[in-house]
């Protein structure tokens, strides 16, 4: 089961600026060997749901580890027998643009 996630998780009980517990979650999410795209607002990753689940959830437990209040979004597009979408579907957009 292929999906991708757009993932963004920060402590909302810190001072403004998350960066560096942010940081911890990309961490993970790059050592996790699963494709990934990181962006300003959160990082889209590609893999099987069980792999994909993992990674997220050892980002929520370390975030939790010097938070007590935490804000996560999560969005999910399942498509079966599909793979590479990550890169592929900007591609796409990117050929029906044409060029700039």
């Amino acid at each position: 089961m292929s999906v991708i996630v757009d993932f963004s998780i920060f402590p909302v009980d810190k001072e403004s600026s998350v960066s560096p517990y942010v940081a911890k979650a990309v961490k993970i999410i790059r050592e996790s060997g699963l494709d990934h795209q990181t962006g300003p607002m959160g990082t889209c990753i590609e893999g099987e749901w069980e792999d994909v689940m993992r990674v997220v959830s050892r980002c929520f437990e370390k975030i939790k580890e010097d938070s007590s209040r935490i804000y996560m979004t999560l969005k999910v597009d399942y498509r079966r027998g599909y793979s590479g979408r990550l890169t592929g579907k900007v591609k796409s957009i990117e050929e029906k643009l044409g060029p700039v």
